[in-house]
């Protein structure tokens, strides 16, 4: 991702996809996907949602520059099942999206390619099936103050118009905001000017 691009492609709502070859049934997932940490979890929740298929295979992109990816192909042969996934997910330029793809085995056997066009084909299915939507990179920032601050700290969350992800509000109080990346020197800026205020990077969205 260069300097200046702050927006990227992702999914909001989960979708399927089926596909099948020579009676082996292909069924593909997305979901929204931004913490690795929930992975467990949804695989979990798949393999418990379809307990007599033979594979559950994976792949998923993470962060905005789409830098951050992993593939499992969970006992099919190497290279034919969570690397078409991801490659999928590639051809469409999207991020922050997680794609499972259960395998309910036919009893032919489909050799390499057939397996690489399956996984394929039922992870486009469903990314077909689902809404891609433009979002901006942001990034989050905690701002601690004094609560006699707060309306002077309100104004400038109201003013630069941002999302406020978690909130304090105690003799100390503290926000935690989204700031759009092109804006965070203009919001910085509003900042420096209040008196006792302090405010601190977290992490980009």
């Amino acid at each position: 991702m260069s300097l200046f691009e702050d927006t990227y492609l992702t999914i909001d709502e989960p979708s399927e996809g089926v596909f099948r070859d020579k009676g082996s049934k292909f069924i593909a997932y997305t979901y929204p996907f931004r913490e690795e940490t929930a992975l467990k979890d949804i695989v979990a929740e798949v393999r418990a949602s379809h307990p007599k298929a033979r594979h559950y295979c994976w792949a998923y992109r993470l962060t905005p520059d789409r830098s951050v990816f992993r593939l499992n192909d969970d006992g099919e042969p190497s290279g034919t099942a969570g690397r078409p996934i991801l490659n999928s997910l590639l051809s469409k330029n999207i991020t922050n999206v997680l794609i499972i793809v259960v395998r309910y085995f036919g009893g032919t056997l489909l050799g390499v390619p057939g397996l690489i066009n399956a996984y394929k084909t039922a992870a486009q299915e469903a990314l077909n099936a689902a809404k891609i939507v433009e979002k901006t990179v942001n990034d989050v920032y905690r701002i601690t103050f004094d609560y006699l601050h707060m309306n002077d700290v309100m104004r400038v969350v109201k003013e630069e118009n941002l999302p406020i992800l978690k909130q304090e509000f105690d003799n100390n109080c503290a926000l935690e905001i989204e700031v759009r990346k092109l804006l965070v020197n203009q919001f910085v800026q509003k900042l420096d000017k209040l008196d006792g205020i302090q405010y601190a990077y977290l992490y980009t969205l």
